[in-house]
This record gives structure tokens, C-alpha cells and sequence, in this order.
């Protein structure tokens, strides 16, 4: 879905997964300061949304999902993954439920394949699943705004913002009166400074909850059965995940950025030449803290190693426990 707040003066398209949406809208470090201090909004509407309706609703996506959603209030935001049978992880849903209708978002793209699992799943359950992405745009106030929402449009509150689900007709009016708006460039930013993991980004084909973070916050250890579960009972009850998450401070006289992907090794073992513990999987400039990034390494990496990032000094703090 394109915006059109991409027609705005100033708006510069993001790319790759995050394309439909503007990047930034001229000056990043001012855009991340204006979010920093509470203010403006972003324009997520590249977003999948998708509805479930139905008295069965909380009941059937509790047996298919990592979080406990029985008994979620109207009004409760929460997150839930779901896993492949091996505990990897497919996809990651935003959730609020309004009473009567439970509400997601995913990641760009991904709702067709989301929607056509849990239409596969539904048997005799009495619920709808709706793919909402043309006709709904989601935006994101930050944390500490006092932007009015319209009436009658669901609003899931997070200690990080307000993710609004707002009518796609009603966005460029909205975003007109609750500017400045700021790019997913400077929304990242943010994100990787609160160490947030993002499905696609700190994550690959073999990615379980627990090298992540995401036991209790997405994962509930006390549900019963969905699929992928055995893995994530194993970890917990029986060993440690293979890789860990960290935060990655990185030298900032570096002109570029480590892409994602870019190889970790120790400083200490030969450079480039070095052996690979990890990779880069988000890299950014923060208004503050300069050049920084998530990484995924091996979990027993020493948390004190100076690092690389392909050859970017760097140096780490623990976001996932060795």
C-alpha cells in the first residue's frame, strides 16, 4: 500500500520491506527528537491489518498463538507470535481486542500468509478473519502524546505509543492536524535504542522466541498447546538458546553503516579474517547516541569482547542473558 503522505514536501520513500511509507521527511535527527519528546506521529499504513470477529474469537486464537489471549480485555494490548512446528519463528501480531473485535498488525506484506493459516485452522470455530489493510492505515503516536484519536477506531496502547487504526480515508486529514510527521527511518531509531526486536529484521529461518527476549512479553509459559510449543518448553526447561540478542554500540567515525547481515567477529581474532559469532540485523543513527545496532551472536560470547562488525569497532550490551 502506498501513502499518500508520500506526496508531501520533503517525503523521501523507504525502501525494501518498509516501502509504501516515507523514509524521512528531510531532517531525521529532528523527526527522532520530535518523537523523543512525545510529539508528532508516524505513518505505519504500509502495515497488514486484519480483524477477527466472532464469539469464538479469544478462545480459537489462543490455541494457535504463543500468548495467552483468553482473557484479554477490551482495551489490552498484548503481542503474540506464531511459530513453525519447529519453534521457529513466522510471524509476530500486534494485538487489541475492542470487545468485539480483535484487531492485528503485522509486518508489511506478510498478511496474506498469516490469513491464509488461520483459514486453515478455523474448523468449526465461530469466527472471521478479515484482511483490513486497503481500507484501514495504522499510525503511531509516541509515547506521551496528547493527539485526540477519533471516536469508534481501535487504539492499542503501549508503554512505547498509541498504534491507532485509522480509516486509509481519513490519514491525510489526521496526519494534517496531528504533525509533524516522522519517517520510519527515525522510528527505527527508536526502536533499536529500546532494543525492540522486529520479525524479518531480528529474525531469520531458525529463530526461536528465546534468543529474542520474547518470553513473557510475546511468549506465555503457563498455556496450553500451539504449535511449536515443545521447542520453546525444551529451551526453557533444559538448555539455553543457541544465539542471543544484543545491542551494539558501533565506532562513530565510520562514514557507513554495518548493513544487516554484516558479519560479527571478535576484534581480537584476526579482523575480516576472523571467525563469524554473529551477524548485524539493524543499524542506525540515533540522534543521541550516534551509530548503533541489534545484533544476533552466539550465546556464549563473552558480554565484555570487543567486537567487529565487518570492520566497524564495536561494543556490546547484553540484551539476552548468556
Amino acid at each position: 500500500m502506498k501513502s499518500p503522505l508520500l506526496s508531501l514536501p520533503g517525503a523521501v520513500p523507504a525502501e525494501g520491506v518498509d516501502e509504501g511509507v516515507a523514509a524521512h521527511y528531510g531532517d531525521i535527527f529532528r523527526e527522532q527528537r520530535t518523537l523523543a519528546d512525545g510529539k508528532g506521529l508516524v505513518d505505519l499504513s504500509h502495515r497488514g491489518v486484519l480483524t477477527v470477529t466472532g464469539e469464538d474469537r479469544l478462545t480459537w486464537l489462543h490455541l494457535l498463538v504463543t500468548q495467552h489471549v483468553t482473557d484479554l480485555r477490551p482495551g489490552q494490548a498484548t503481542e503474540a507470535l506464531i511459530l513453525s512446528s519447529n519453534g521457529h519463528i513466522e510471524h509476530g501480531l500486534s494485538l487489541v481486542d475492542t470487545g468485539d473485535t480483535l484487531w492485528a498488525h503485522v509486518e508489511p506484506g506478510s498478511q496474506e500468509a498469516l490469513i491464509a493459516y488461520l483459514e486453515s485452522m478455523k474448523f468449526f470455530y465461530r469466527v472471521e478473519v478479515t484482511d483490513r489493510t486497503e481500507d484501514i492505515a495504522l499510525i503511531q503516536l509516541p509515547a506521551g502524546s496528547i493527539a485526540e484519536v477519533p471516536e469508534n477506531v481501535a487504539v492499542r496502547e503501549t508503554p512505547y505509543g498509541r498504534d491507532v487504526f485509522l480509516p486509509r480515508a481519513e490519514l491525510e486529514s489526521y496526519a494534517a492536524a496531528h504533525g509533524p510527521l516522522a519517517g520510519v527511518l527515525a522510528h527505527e531509531a527508536l526502536r533499536v535504542e529500546a532494543h525492540r526486536p522486529r520479525v524479518g529484521f531480528e529474525t531469520d529461518h531458525r529463530t526461536i522466541p528465546h534468543e529474542l527476549g520474547l518470553i513473557g512479553s510475546a511468549v506465555h509459559l503457563q498455556k496450553g498447546c500451539y504449535r511449536g510449543q515443545e521447542t520453546v518448553a525444551r529451551v526453557e526447561n533444559l538448555g539455553k538458546p543457541p544465539r542471543r540478542l544484543v545491542f551494539l554500540h558501533l565506532d562513530g567515525s565510520e562514514v557507513h553503516l554495518p548493513t544487516p547481515g554484516t558479519p560479527v567477529r571478535l576484534a581480537s581474532d584476526g579482523g575480516e579474517d576472523g571467525r563469524k559469532l554473529g551477524f548485524i540485523t539493524t543499524s542506525v543513527r540515533h540522534h543521541e547516541l550516534g551509530p548503533i545496532a541489534l545484533a544476533l551472536v552466539k550465546r556464549n560470547l563473552p558480554v565484555d569482547a570487543e567486537l567487529l562488525a565487518g570492520d566497524t569497532a564495536a561494543a556490546q550490551e547484553t540484551v539476552v542473558e548468556p
